[in-house]
């Protein structure tokens, strides 16, 4: 299938790249989306963060490339991106328990870690239900965060926002402005390659207040997921509309922002929707 075949050409992209540099925009050019939406998948469908597997990877090659020969470690260090004797170190025992320096030592386990390959597999799961809705533009009004490049280090920025405009009284006027669809609290990603990387979190609504920032959503068509319980289920809803809907649905990843909708404010019983921008895949 033409989305696996191209995820396993990003794969391929990072082997051969595994001792120069490795450019998170060219990953999502080989897959087609946006180098957020690629980490998104990736990490969904591999079980790791993408960070965390090219280290596996760089580690596994670095431990051969030490047991083989009379190489310095400085030079494999400097061979796999590491500028620092002591961060390389420090990767090295993360992944294999010993210094790099114990690996010639007879009789030393390491770990290897060969390359991922992705394959879609058939299985009986509950269903999906979704719609997929075509919509004009609109603004959103509210505060904003940065988002990292590496997706994993935003998990604990995004929290901590939720948390202090729950506190302060922004979240609460928030919901006193909105006034047009979608109605609801809003968790906008706003993560295309072309701009700036943020997190708002924002209403819909036709008065902008100059205290509070605005984004434009572009127009877009979505495929829609609902959903109830808390944070942790709308992650499992967000794995299960990459790894189970995307692969098998006709459609790919479209360039608009992810957008999380809460239609009611309690945190640990909450309704939502997942909107995934999408277009039609090209026949």
């Amino acid at each position: 299938m033409e989305w696996i075949e191209r995820l396993n050409k990003a794969i391929d992209y990072i082997e051969e790249h595994l001792s120069t540099e490795i450019d998170y925009e060219q990953l999502g050019c080989i897959a087609c989306c946006s180098s957020y939406h690629f980490q998104r998948m990736f990490s969904y469908m591999a079980g790791m963060p993408l960070t965390e597997y090219i280290r596996k990877r760089k580690m596994s090659l670095a431990a051969v490339d030490l047991q083989g020969g009379d190489a310095k470690i400085i030079d494999i260090a400097e061979k796999y991106g590491y500028h620092s004797p002591t961060a390389f170190n420090r990767a090295f025992q993360s992944i294999h328990g010993i210094a790099p320096s114990k690996v010639r030592d007879e009789g030393i386990s390491v770990k290897s870690f060969p390359p991922i390959t992705f394959k879609i597999i058939i299985k009986g799961a509950e269903e999906m239900n979704y719609r997929i809705e075509t919509k004009e533009a609109f603004r959103i009004v509210g505060v904003s965060t940065p988002l990292e490049k590496e997706i994993e280090k935003n998990f604990a920025v995004i929290p901590p926002k939720w948390q202090e405009i729950s506190t302060n009284g922004t979240l609460e006027r928030l919901i006193g402005m909105m006034n047009t669809e979608p109605m609801g609290v809003l968790g906008v990603s706003t993560c295309n390659n072309d701009e700036a990387w943020k997190y708002y979190i924002a209403v819909s609504t036709t008065n902008p207040k100059e205290e509070l920032e605005e984004y434009m959503v572009p127009a877009a068509t979505w495929a829609i997921f609902s959903g109830t319980g808390t944070n942790e289920s709308i992650q499992e809803l967000e794995r299960r509309i990459v790894m189970e809907w995307l692969p098998t649905s006709g459609y790919e990843y479209g360039n608009a922002p992810d957008i999380e909708v809460y239609l009611n404010p309690d945190p640990q019983n909450a309704q939502y929707e997942v909107w995934i921008p999408v277009v039609k895949k090209q026949e």
